[in-house]
């Protein structure tokens, strides 16, 4: 099996080999056993709390009550000699087999306990019952190798209403004792604010007495007080309407150096504006006048020269005009001239062709000016009897001038320009 260990709230009991008297006990810690040797069993050491419930028992007076502990109670495992006995006793049982004969245990000692007291006992002082209970079971259970840790009463209680009888005397009495005692405390009370009240009233008298003294003295020391303020006051008030006379002396002298010294500050005042206004003239005025006057002259001088100087401009352009004008007018005479040389030479030499190359070139612009007048004539009005009409007729007209020309030109030059015609035929 080996080693085997075990937490501090249990113990460890090995018997057999080596251990046939003496058992082995190890509480808390690991042990080593030997196989098919020794034999290994626990024992808890856990704290067990016991609910010890003791209804209707009757106390030493007859009277029936109810009492619940409460109890921890645990193996000593920290005694080898408890713990021995605690293996002889409870070995091989479970913890609630070890719960259950302790709770026994418990329950038969606080029975006993009860039947020895009294209810008020029991009720009144509880420390006392709780003691004889725990010793009592603590001398027994000890036997066992049990140990107990603490206990304490949780509840008592009764089914005929002994304790409420008790509990109602004790409120009873309290009752009473409270009524006795605030009477008392109202009576001490009042006698106390009667007291109190008279102190009240006379020192409220004797401070009536001290106030009407005051006022009394006040009164005096006001009278007297009011005939000085009076007195000085009148004084007061004629050395105010003598200082008030001089003061307004003195403010008329005042006003009238004031005056004075406003007049003299007004003529300072106005030298200054009309200084101010010259300067202000010529700044304004005269300074740009005379600035607009140079600047005028400088535009007149300007326009002067410019107008003087555009003149002679025009004139040199003028005489370079006039003789170019000139020059190109002897140009074109003597052009001119020497055509009309060579147009006469070639009249002299061709004679009668020149003049019939004269006349050929002249007809159309002749045609032109006869038909002119009648292409500007808005309206026309023709009367005929018979032949042609309209256009035709006005056409007809035409040729028939043109063809009355040669016979003008033979009567003005003497040349047949019909026969001139069939001649170049």
């Amino acid at each position: 099996m080996g080693f085997v260990t075990c937490g501090p709230n249990e113990a460890l009991v090995v018997s057999g080999c080596c251990y046939n008297r003496n058992p082995l006990l190890v509480a808390g810690g690991r042990v080593f056993v030997w196989p098919c040797l020794q034999q290994l069993q626990r024992i808890t050491l856990n704290t067990m709390t016991l609910k010890v419930e003791s209804p209707s028992v009757y106390t030493v007076e007859g009277v029936p009550i109810s009492v619940t502990g409460i109890a921890q109670v645990k193996v000593q495992g920290q005694n080898k000699e408890m713990l021995l006995v605690a293996c002889e006793q409870f070995l091989g049982k479970s913890e609630e087999e070890i719960r259950h004969i302790a709770h026994e245990t418990m329950e038969g000692h606080q029975r006993a306990i009860m039947g020895t007291m009294s209810v008020e006992e029991i009720y009144r002082d509880r420390k006392k019952f709780s003691e004889q209970v725990f010793k009592v079971a603590s001398s027994d259970l000890v036997n066992m190798g049990i140990t107990v840790v603490s206990y304490t009463i949780k509840d008592i209680s009764d089914a005929n209403g002994y304790l409420m009888a008790l509990g109602m005397g004790r409120t009873a009495e309290v009752k009473r004792d409270a009524r006795i005692g605030e009477a008392q405390a109202k009576s001490d009370a009042q006698i106390k604010e009667a007291i109190a009240e008279e102190q009240r009233m006379a020192s409220r008298l004797e401070n009536d007495i001290q106030i009407a003294k005051a006022q009394r003295d006040f009164e005096v020391k006001k009278a007297a007080y009011d005939k000085e303020v009076n007195a000085k006051k009148a004084e007061a008030e004629l050395a105010y309407e003598l200082q008030a006379a001089r003061i307004k002396q003195q403010l008329r002298e005042e006003e009238m150096q004031i005056q004075v010294v406003e007049r003299t500050q007004q003529i300072l005042v106005q030298e200054q504006e009309i200084i101010r206004k010259e300067k202000e003239l010529d700044a304004t005025v005269r300074r740009p006048a005379e600035a607009e006057k140079y600047r005028l002259e400088k535009i007149a001088e300007a326009h002067r020269q410019r107008t003087v100087l555009e003149a002679q401009a025009q004139a040199e352009a003028l005489r370079l005009e006039g003789e170019a004008v000139s020059f190109a007018i002897e140009v074109k005479a003597k052009a001119e001239a020497e055509q009309m040389k060579l147009k006469a030479a070639a009249y002299q030499q061709y004679n009668e062709a020149a003049m019939m190359d004269m006349l050929m070139q002249s007809l159309p612009k002749m045609a032109h000016e006869i038909a002119t007048p009648m292409s500007k004539t808005k309206k026309i009005t023709m009367v005929t009897s018979n032949g042609e009409t309209g256009a035709a007729k006005l056409t007809g007209e035409v040729l028939e001038i043109m063809t009355k020309m040669p016979e003008l030109v033979k009567s003005l030059t003497g040349v047949d320009v019909s026969k001139s015609m069939r001649g170049i035929k």
